[in-house]
């Protein structure tokens, strides 16, 4: 199982890698530093694989569709930062955040900067050979993904304040903060090759799909995932109060006590352990996690189905594989 995605994985990697660390260069050496951080601490790079693998699918060489990838990777590491400083979270990828390393101001400016060179390593894409036309496209749509994950961050913090969050807002919220990069990266992926519309609303349906799945999976993670494996504290959701697809669910089912008791926990900063594994125990106990993986399989098995309209192609099967890998990680 993932047996292609692996093999491409370990094919592709390092060269994104390269093309980031040759695109984020310059002084000072410290703001540089912090914004390579987290790209340095590792990461599954799928945003950037989806990239190669759709423009490799379609026929495009992997050298063309390298800044295209690098960019999308790049926003990425840009949102983890901010995020992690909103989030106020201490571990990332296994090591200290950010702004936990070098505080607040560089970590915003470090996140900043990598905004820009998202956009410096998408305009690399005419040199070796992408139409201006496509690229000017490209970069609408990664600028729109931007503004969109932006949208999402606020609903999710917005969210926070609120106990009535229905499921159909939950996942207008994780499109927006999530899917949208992955719907982005699978489109520029297309745009290195082509800009016909048909191909192109394909892969933004596999794209925003498996985001949400990622998203889904995400939340069962921070519930239920292993610290060690995942890199960051679990149930750093309850603390945060943030509403998970988990937690939307659970409040929605548990009696009033229960439910009570359940926001009493949610987004209380100062919570024991043990306040936090009765909140987890609180929202197990409605079949939240049951639901949450049937309606990650639902979405993820949207996300195959439009990869069925692409060439049929070894590439294309490590998008398959991507999908699988989405519903079984552990990280």
């Amino acid at each position: 199982m993932l047996e292609k995605f692996n093999e491409y994985a370990k094919r592709v990697v390092d060269k994104i890698d390269a093309y980031i660390y040759n695109v984020v260069r310059g002084e000072p050496e410290t703001l540089y530093d912090a914004a390579l951080h987290l790209i340095r601490a590792g990461g599954k790079r799928l945003r950037p694989i989806i990239v190669l693998a759709v423009a490799e699918t379609l026929g495009a060489d992997l050298e063309k569709a390298l800044p295209f990838a690098a960019a999308v990777e790049i926003v990425h590491n840009f949102t983890l930062i901010h995020d992690d400083i909103i989030d106020e979270d201490e571990m990332r990828r296994g090591v200290p955040t950010v702004h936990k390393l070098w505080g607040q101001a560089i970590a915003i400016t470090a996140g900043d900067l990598l905004y820009a060179k998202a956009f410096t390593a998408l305009s690399k894409a005419v040199e070796v050979g992408v139409s201006v036309d496509r690229v000017v496209k490209a970069m609408e749509y990664l600028a729109r993904a931007c503004s969109t994950i932006a949208e999402g961050q606020a609903m999710d913090i917005l969210f926070e304040d609120r106990e009535d969050v229905s499921l159909d807002e939950y996942l207008v919220m994780v499109y927006k903060k999530t899917g949208a990069l992955f719907e982005a990266s699978a489109v520029l992926g297309g745009l290195v090759v082509t800009d016909d519309e048909p191909i192109l609303k394909t892969l933004e349906a596999f794209g925003r799909n498996l985001g949400i799945a990622f998203q889904i999976k995400d939340d069962i993670l921070g519930l239920v995932g292993k610290e060690e494996v995942i890199g960051k504290p679990v149930y750093s959701d309850i603390r945060e109060g943030k509403k998970t697809v988990l937690v939307v669910y659970a409040l929605q089912r548990l009696d009033q006590e229960k439910r009570e008791r359940l926001l009493s926990i949610l987004g209380k900063k100062s919570a024991s352990r043990e306040e936090l594994e009765e909140a987890a125990n609180l929202i197990i106990s409605t079949g939240a996690l049951d639901f949450a993986y049937r309606l990650a399989r639902e979405y993820a098995e949207k996300a195959r189905a439009a990869l069925y309209r692409l060439p049929d192609k070894e590439t294309r099967r490590v998008l398959e594989d991507l999908v699988d890998y989405v519903l079984v990680r552990d990280r």
